[in-house]
């Protein structure tokens, strides 16, 4: 992966990682018809993670505006609010007033956001990961994570559950294969203590962050639209959108090198 040219050392302090992912993995439905030409499926999946180092206090106040969201006279009468926003913060549900507030609040919190894109093609997708969903996050989540986990000694991630793909056995897989991938290349072992916690997303709020950070992303390349993702850009430390081969190897955003759309091929 080209997001680095040297070794960092590891730092001896706990870091936590909170991971979800936008769009959805299908690319065939009944009879292989092509959901993505349908229409029924997103043109691209994505995973990503919040990294951040104190968690107690960004989740107390996500709580605190989530109860003031609830509470407000002005809000609380729209339906998405009743219906959606009071189980939790989800970006693509709530109403512009209270996506405003969230985004404002995300902006002076103290994270970091990294991403990997997977553009969806038929022909990769079989010949890669046979349609297997779990293969596919897999994949995604031991690329991304392949020059991040010997950075602390003490790493907690966090994965918003999906079904059968996101399960205990087949992330501990795909840290495996990230550990494997870091060792092959720098012939480094990796002894760092890392835990995996499997979450629903209303019962962890900081899995509400990494899903309206992955929105902004995620508009990007399904709709063209740079606004959230311009808003947010600061605290998004890298976007890999790993099956652009027409622009490799600068096929890696950063902060120095801005996701642009002049910048990508089109999706």
């Amino acid at each position: 992966m080209g997001y680095t040219d040297t070794m960092k050392k590891t730092e001896d302090i706990k870091m936590y990682y909170f991971f979800d992912e936008a769009g959805d993995p299908q690319v065939l439905g009944r009879k292989g018809v092509n959901l993505i030409e349908q229409g029924k499926a997103s043109k691209v999946f994505i995973v990503g993670y919040l990294e951040v180092k104190e968690p107690k206090e960004f989740r107390k106040n996500l709580l605190r505006l989530h109860s003031e969201v609830l509470s407000d006279d002005y809000l609380k009468e729209i339906p998405s609010v009743s219906k959606s926003t009071s189980r939790m913060f989800h970006a693509c549900m709530d109403c512009a007033e209270v996506r405003e507030k969230v985004y404002k609040f995300l902006k002076n919190q103290d994270f970091s956001f990294q991403c990997i894109v997977a553009r969806k093609s038929v022909e990769l997708f079989r010949k890669k990961f046979d349609f297997k969903e779990s293969k596919i996050y897999k994949y995604l989540v031991s690329k991304l994570l392949e020059n991040r986990l010997h950075l602390y000694s003490e790493i907690d991630c966090y994965f918003s559950a999906m079904g059968n793909v996101v399960r205990q056995d087949n992330m501990q897989e795909a840290i495996n294969d990230a550990i494997a991938a870091f060792k092959n290349k720098w012939n480094k072992e990796n002894t760092n203590n890392i835990r995996i916690i499997i979450q629903k997303s209303s019962e962890e709020p900081l899995l509400w962050a990494v899903d309206y950070v992955l929105w902004t992303i995620q508009r990007v390349y399904e709709k063209g639209e740079f606004r959230y993702y311009n808003y947010m850009k600061d605290k998004i430390s890298f976007v890999y959108d790993i099956l652009d081969n027409k622009k490799y190897p600068n096929n890696f955003y950063t902060k120095k090198n801005i996701l642009e759309a002049k910048k990508i091929d089109p999706v």
